[in-house]
C-alpha cells in the first residue's frame, strides 16, 4: 500500500469544510483571538514602568484629591508610547449618555480594543456631554493602564463614613475665596437639583463644577449651607443601582 504525505496547504475540499463550519458554528469566530504577542510584550514594559498620575485635583464635597484627565494621560500616554503603542479613544453619543471606546494599537499592527465604557447625561446639552465624556476617558484610561487616580475609600463613600486620614471640615471656616457669579449659578443649580428630588441632576452639576478648578469649588461650596452641602454629600456617595 502507498504511503501518502499529507498536502503541506489546505485542499479545496478542506477550505470548504471550514467554510461550513464557521458558519455553522459563528461563534468559534469570535473566540478566534488574534496574536497578542507583541503589544502584550510591549504593556508589561509600559506598565512596569507606569506610576499612579499626580492627585491634581480637589474634591471639596468629601476634602479628597484626585487626578484629573490630563494627570491620568501624562502619566499613560507618553510611556505607551515609548514601547511603541498608540492609544486612540473613541466617543459615540448613545441614548441617555456617551460611550468611549479605547483602542490600543502597536507598531507590529496587533491591537487590543477595550469596550464601550457607557457613562450616562443627566443635562442633554454640550456642558452635560463634554462632562460625561471626560469621566469615561478618564476611568477607562485608567483601567487600560492599570493605574489609580483616585482615593480608595468606596466603602467609606458608600456608608457615609469619613475617608481616613480625612477631617470634617464643615463647621470650619474655608478661608478667602473668590465668589463669581459664575459660582452663585452653581450654587443655585444644586439647590434646584435638591428642591427638584434629582440626583441625576446633583451629580451633572457637580460634574460641570469639577471642570472649573478647584477655586470654582470653594466659593460654591462657600455659597451652600451646612443641610445643604450634607444632601449633595450623600447623593455622590450612593452607589449606582
Amino acid at each position: 500500500m502507498t504511503h501518502r504525505e499529507p498536502p503541506d496547504r489546505p485542499t479545496r475540499m478542506d477550505e470548504q469544510w471550514q467554510a461550513e463550519q464557521d458558519a455553522y458554528f459563528p461563534e468559534f469566530q469570535e473566540l478566534k483571538m488574534d496574536p497578542l504577542n507583541e503589544i502584550g510584550a510591549a504593556l508589561a514594559k509600559a506598565q512596569a514602568e507606569m506610576s499612579n498620575p499626580a492627585f491634581d485635583t480637589e474634591n471639596p464635597f468629601f476634602k479628597s484629591r484626585y487626578a484629573s484627565l490630563a494627570a491620568v494621560r501624562n502619566a499613560v500616554v507618553p510611556i505607551l508610547a515609548k514601547h511603541g503603542v498608540s492609544c486612540l479613544q473613541d466617543l459615540r453619543n448613545e441614548p441617555g449618555g456617551v460611550t468611549c471606546t479605547t483602542i490600543l494599537t502597536h507598531a507590529s499592527g496587533q491591537q487590543i480594543v477595550l469596550g464601550p465604557l457607557f457613562m450616562p447625561v443627566a443635562k442633554s446639552d454640550a456642558q452635560g456631554f463634554g462632562s460625561a465624556s471626560t469621566y469615561a476617558r478618564r476611568y477607562q484610561l485608567m483601567a487600560v493602564a492599570c493605574v489609580a487616580g483616585d482615593a480608595d475609600d468606596d466603602a467609606n463613600a458608600a456608608s457615609g463614613k469619613p475617608v481616613l486620614g480625612q477631617r470634617d471640615h464643615g463647621h470650619q471656616p474655608m478661608g478667602v475665596v473668590d465668589i463669581t457669579p459664575e459660582s452663585a449659578k452653581f450654587a443655585e443649580a444644586f439647590k434646584t437639583a435638591l428642591a427638584g428630588d434629582d440626583p441625576l441632576a446633583v451629580k451633572q452639576v457637580h460634574m460641570d463644577l469639577q471642570e472649573e478648578g478647584e477655586e470654582a469649588y470653594r466659593a460654591t461650596w462657600s455659597l451652600l449651607d451646612s443641610k445643604t452641602r450634607a444632601a449633595i454629600k450623600k447623593i455622590l456617595g450612593e452607589k449606582a443601582a
